[in-house]
């Protein structure tokens, strides 16, 4: 079931319709407008599980489906400002592209960003954007830093007669890109599916701390950058989609909690500490809370 509740400012959780209708508050936190586009946009009901949900954790995805939960609006902002972007841009293609298209088979259904000549002549590109931040391109864009020795050497202390190095940035590094190339190869599956033909495939990042010190740490002098993404092969993609989905749908056919999201799902344990909304549904999210608190107390 999807979310039911803001979280509002004060901590206090408020039902969304009594949120949109009347602010307990008198103040509103956000613009009503701002409010009801993030209730839309939590208000997901699909007949079978997306490809953005198989990307996530099982457990995750269970508790997001049999739970009620509650959503900080403030943590919604970014990703309606992805919606934003692509209702913005659809308004331009002025039915030379395809656009905002749901499609379906039989494990899963996508609705893509952008189809067509969106880069040159090729007809055949599909494009998706993203809202992200510095790190995350970062890492996307495979950046990272090197120790080079500078031919000096420390002249006293500690390390006297040891040379000294300066970090210097490299840019062929691995590109951690596995979700986006299993959503935008799951979209170019189900566009080949449907009869279109992909010959390439790429993300148009906006990095929305591009403006911030941190950015320029990590290498980030662009407010967009161009990532290009490669095939996965479509046996490894359906046998991985089909998976995901059976776990997902025994799971709630049986009411039996999914093992712990994996640490590529989870971030290691960060997502269940401030960015997943069924944590504190979850056991193994209530124990790294607790643990949290036990070292801040």
């Amino acid at each position: 079931m999807p979310a039911t509740k803001f979280i509002c400012p004060n901590g206090a959780e408020t039902e969304i319709t009594t949120c949109l209708k009347q602010c307990p508050a008198h103040h509103r936190c956000l613009f009503l407008p701002t409010l009801r586009a993030i209730a839309q946009s939590v208000d997901r009901k699909l007949p079978k599980a997306s490809v953005t949900e198989l990307l996530c954790g099982t457990r995750e995805m269970y508790l997001r489906k049999i739970t009620d939960y509650a959503v900080s609006p403030t943590d919604q902002v970014f990703a309606i400002h992805g919606s934003a972007v692509h209702a913005l841009q659809e308004n331009l293609t002025a039915g030379e592209l395809l656009s905002e298209e749901r499609l379906q088979d039989t494990v899963t259904t996508g609705k893509f960003d952008l189809y067509g000549k969106i880069l040159g002549n090729d007809d055949g590109v599909l494009g998706d954007y993203k809202v992200t931040s510095s790190y995350k391109l970062m890492k996307a864009l495979g950046y990272y830093k090197v120790d080079v020795p500078t031919g000096e050497f420390y002249k006293s202390g500690i390390r006297k007669g040891q040379p000294k190095y300066k970090k210097e940035w490299r840019t062929d590094g691995v590109r951690d890109v596995f979700e986006w190339a299993v959503q935008l190869n799951a979209y170019r599956m189900l566009l080949e599916k449907a009869g279109f033909q992909v010959h390439h495939m790429e993300i148009q990042a906006f990095c929305r701390d591009y403006s911030l010190q941190i950015a320029a740490q990590r290498n980030i002098t662009k407010p967009i950058y161009l990532i290009p993404i490669h095939r996965i092969s479509n046996h490894w993609l359906e046998l991985y989609l089909k998976a995901k989905a059976q776990r997902l749908e025994k799971a709630i056919a049986t009411r039996t909690m999914p093992p712990v999201c994996t640490a590529r799902e989870n971030w290691n344990g960060r997502k269940c500490l401030g960015y997943c909304p069924v944590s504190g549904h979850c056991p193994y999210g209530s124990m790294l809370q607790a643990e949290k608190n036990r070292q801040i107390g």
